[in-house]
């Protein structure tokens, strides 16, 4: 059973929230500060990581901040209020795999934690059938950008590259289809699992921290490259050697 840790200082949400994740199938640990959050992290292994912005002493950021330096492959969902933009994006950019907005629905949050979890799955059940075959299918090359979806690995011109979870699975993405031009509403759809109007900025913020760690200088990107009005796409020249 999938098991997520909940931390939030607001005991009326954390109680709504335990039990709307409960009603799918899902186990809930709650704490209330980011530095028992940081304690459990520590000793435990959780699916999932949702994580309130406003918090008494470390703030929900710097508890981000620590937690993807510790374990990068973990998934965190961050939590904010509804006009807290600066917020979000400093969630983002400082590694949260997606974010909500608060107030937010009952469906939305199911939905929302439902979709990270089957990434979670997928990718898990990939990488044993890949392991099991031990086939070389596992290994994406474009260029001198070499990925293992085993190890979660990826490096360009012999360097490794430190990646999130998403920041793995959105590179690969592109990388699975070198020029191809995709929305973001696509990406959303195909990397994230969902598509809710007015996230689209999540998009938007794993791009600029994935040309921060591959690109040589990130305000002119020669690898994810923009196409103005459409969306973003990997570009086989950038990785030539």
């Amino acid at each position: 059973m999938d098991t997520i840790l909940v931390v939030e200082d607001d005991q009326d949400i954390a109680d709504l929230v335990t039990l709307t994740l409960q009603e799918i199938g899902v186990t809930v640990e709650h704490c209330i500060s980011g530095e028992t959050a940081l304690e459990k992290l520590a000793v435990n292994q959780y699916d999932l990581v949702m994580l309130d912005v406003m918090l008494p002493g470390i703030s929900g950021l710097d508890v981000c901040r620590q937690l993807r330096e510790q374990k990068p492959e973990q998934v965190i969902l961050m939590v904010t209020s509804r006009n807290s933009e600066i917020d979000r994006v400093l969630g983002l950019e400082l590694g949260a795999d997606d974010y909500m907005t608060k107030p937010f629905s009952v469906r939305e949050l199911q939905a929302r934690v439902r979709s990270q979890l089957r990434r979670v799955h997928l990718l898990s059940k990939i990488s044993q059938q890949q392991l099991a075959q031990q086939s070389p299918e596992h290994y994406l090359t474009v260029g001198t950008l070499q990925i293992d979806s085993i190890t979660h690995s990826a490096s360009l011109n012999g360097k490794n590259i430190e990646l999130t979870s998403t920041e793995f699975d959105l590179l690969f993405y592109l990388a699975s289809h070198p020029e191809q031009v995709f929305s973001r509403e696509q990406l959303l759809s195909s990397v994230w699992g969902y598509h809710h109007s007015g996230y689209e900025h999540t998009v938007n913020s794993h791009i600029n921290r994935l040309r921060n760690k591959i690109e040589r200088n990130a305000t002119k990107p020669e690898i994810v490259q923009t196409v103005w009005g459409v969306g973003y796409k990997l570009c086989r020249q950038g990785v030539s050697a």
